[in-house]
């Protein structure tokens, strides 16, 4: 007898801290709709509620869960459909009761009441004749009065419930998705569960539904953006989790195969109402999803690579004749193949920015196929852009924009064809009577003249920076510093810095002045540039400071174990000094942080300049030797300038 108590006791355990415990499975598993034989069921009700906000009687379903009573007080979810139902839509595609039934039966929910309502609040809400017209988009949002003033209060006054925002939810699909972030961050005293389900146009901009980031965070229980893959409307969700990524606000974001229907709502409905009235786990809420978002960095319509939540990415390539399969990502990752020879491989999460990668098939490195591709490393190679907090300067935002342009020169230095890009400012050609300050800006070792058009967002930058009013409009002469000659550190000699000096002087800048609308004199000039072009920007700019008042140098500095190279650079500071100061108006170094590769290089050269008295300012960013950093630096530079 004993040991029959004890297991059923075991068992009644169990089930509570399944009740009580976030999902461990990403996604329902076959049958999770269909009825199960032999166990309790909940029940539904219809009921009728005075609605003083349409000024009529309207119609509700609610579920109550099994073992109900009257006696027990039950925290509530609000259930909403989409613009073309009402409250029998979830009922008839969706089949709640049932996934929600089959939930208790295995101990994977919280007890609670599931209110299903029309949330088209007119005195006509039936689903029928233009559902799009504008009246009957506008009851939806005249639903939010009716829901706060009417439909919870009735609830509230009928039932045993819990009245707190604590235990008050709403989710729903589509239009309903966008109601319940609408109104349940809108109101967020009144709630503290919330979810989206493919969440139509209706759903407000991210900036007005969480206004303030570090109040919702603090009130939030739980909020949950979810999609299905094929949806139209995914960008309405991928944009509402970018700006809660930006503003480090906890949410789920969950992506799976589908389109905008059932199938994708019945599983958000199974896996969102598994984590409500329980304690949530913020830290693991990102590796709620099926799939990943598909990289900024994808040519057009690929689905691969896919940037996952947490920033794990997931690569894939078919290639059935392939034997072995490799990511190259500055580690190696090894893919796995499947029956339909389909390779793939999950990183590590990926610090921010742009990793540039190549697929290793059978040995041989070659471009992904999916993937945009850039000059980096040396070569044309593969990118993928990591998303990160902190990078809304250059998001593409709503404001004038300017353009990006490709001029070719022929050069009498390297005797050959050569290019830049320059950037024109918002008006540039509207404006003929205008002429602009230009800042010349260099790339880095492996890179060309598209590494700041492309990688650096350049064009982004200046757009957001000129639309705030926090930079003068200006141009941006992207320059190819690559000027031939030998590779690797015999790169950097007195030589090849020369050379690049002489083509600047001589040919570069004669040809922007002569081709664009430019403001004459070294007040409106700048040069600036990263690693190998923070080289290229000291070497030249420093001894031509009658020609740039402005110097930037990112991630660089001359070699401290490079004497011959360095010593008479110093030198020339040393017996400059005077002029070199009173001619710059900026001599602004700024590195990575320590993890900076340059970083050392940068200290022992700023010991040097303040030994000679050379004046400068100094920044640092952490993150290294890479783009973000050097988008950073751009972006405070340039509000330095002119």
């Amino acid at each position: 007898m004993r040991n029959i108590y004890a297991v059923i006791l075991g068992i009644l355990l169990l089930n509570t801290s399944n009740s009580l415990a976030q999902p461990t499975v990403k996604e329902a598993p076959k049958g999770f709709d269909q009825p199960t034989a032999g166990i309790a069921t909940g029940k539904l009700d219809s009921i009728s509620y005075t609605s003083k906000t349409v000024g009529t009687v309207r119609k509700a379903l609610v579920y109550t869960p099994p073992g109900y009573s009257k006696r027990k007080k039950y925290p509530v979810l609000y259930l909403l459909h989409g613009i073309g139902g009402d409250e029998k839509e979830w009922l008839r595609g969706g089949r709640p009761q049932v996934i929600l039934d089959n939930l208790y039966a295995a101990g994977k929910l919280k007890p609670m009441l599931v209110v299903m309502p029309n949330g088209r609040a007119m005195k006509d809400d039936r689903p029928v004749g233009n559902v799009f017209s504008p009246e009957k988009v506008a009851a939806f949002a005249n639903f939010e009065q009716d829901l706060l003033t009417d439909l919870i209060p009735y609830i509230e006054k009928k039932y045993p419930v819990l009245t707190n925002r604590e235990n008050r939810a709403v989710a729903g699909l589509s239009m309903g998705g966008g109601q319940s972030l609408n109104f349940g961050l809108g109101n967020l005293d009144k709630f503290a569960w919330v979810g989206g389900f493919s969440s139509a146009p209706n759903t407000k901009m991210p900036e007005q539904l969480v206004p303030d980031p570090a109040k919702a965070k603090k009130q939030l229980k739980l909020l949950w953006i979810s999609c299905g893959d094929q949806d139209g409307l995914v960008p309405i969700s991928q944009r509402t989790h970018d700006y809660l990524y930006e503003h480090n606000v906890p949410h789920v974001y969950y992506l799976e195969a589908g389109g905008h229907d059932f199938k994708v709502w019945k599983n958000g409905l199974y896996m969102f109402s598994q984590f409500l009235f329980k304690p949530v786990d913020t830290a693991a809420l990102p590796t709620y999803t099926v799939l990943g978002a598909p990289a900024a960095t994808n040519v057009r319509n690929a689905k691969y690579p896919q940037i996952l939540p947490d920033n794990r990415a997931v690569f894939r390539l078919k290639a059935p004749g392939v034997q072995q399969a490799q990511l190259d990502l500055g580690r190696k990752y090894e893919m796995v193949k499947d029956s339909s020879g389909t390779w793939t491989v999950t990183t590590d999460t990926l610090s921010r920015g742009l990793h540039y990668y190549s697929l290793v098939l059978d040995g041989l490195p070659v471009a992904d196929p999916a993937s945009d591709t850039f000059y980096g490393m040396g070569r044309m190679a593969s990118g993928i852009e990591i998303p990160g907090r902190g990078t809304s300067f250059y998001a593409l935002r709503d404001v004038p924009h300017g353009e990006m342009r490709m001029k070719r020169f022929f050069s009498k230095v390297t005797n050959s064809w050569r290019q830049f890009y320059v950037y024109t400012p918002p008006g540039y050609d509207a404006n003929p009577a205008t002429k602009y300050p230009v800042l010349y800006l260099l790339h880095g070792g492996g890179e060309d003249e598209t590494g700041w058009a492309k990688q650096g967002k350049t064009d982004l930058i200046l757009d957001n920076l000129i639309a705030d009013k926090k930079a003068k409009p200006m141009l941006v002469v992207m320059l190819d510093g690559n000027m031939g000659g030998p590779g690797g550190l015999a790169g950097f000699g007195e030589q090849t810095l020369k050379r690049f000096e002489d083509e600047l002087r001589q040919t570069v800048l004669p040809v922007v002045e002569s081709s664009y609308r430019v403001a004459a004199g070294a007040n409106n000039r700048a040069l600036a540039g990263l690693s190998m072009g923070g080289l290229q920007t000291l070497y030249a700019g420093i001894k031509n400071t009658d020609m740039f008042q402005y110097l930037g140098v990112f991630s660089s500095g001359f070699f401290a174990n490079n004497p011959q190279l360095s010593d008479p650079q110093y030198a020339f500071m040393k017996a400059n000094a005077s002029t070199i100061n009173s001619n710059l108006k900026q001599l602004w170094l700024s590195m990575g942080g320590p993890e900076d590769i340059a970083y050392a290089n940068n200290k022992v050269m700023r010991a040097k300049m303040d030994e000679l008295g050379i004046k400068y300012v100094y920044s640092e960013y952490p993150g290294g030797h890479t783009w973000p950093v050097w988008r950073h630096d751009l972006y405070l530079f340039a509000q330095k300038l002119f």
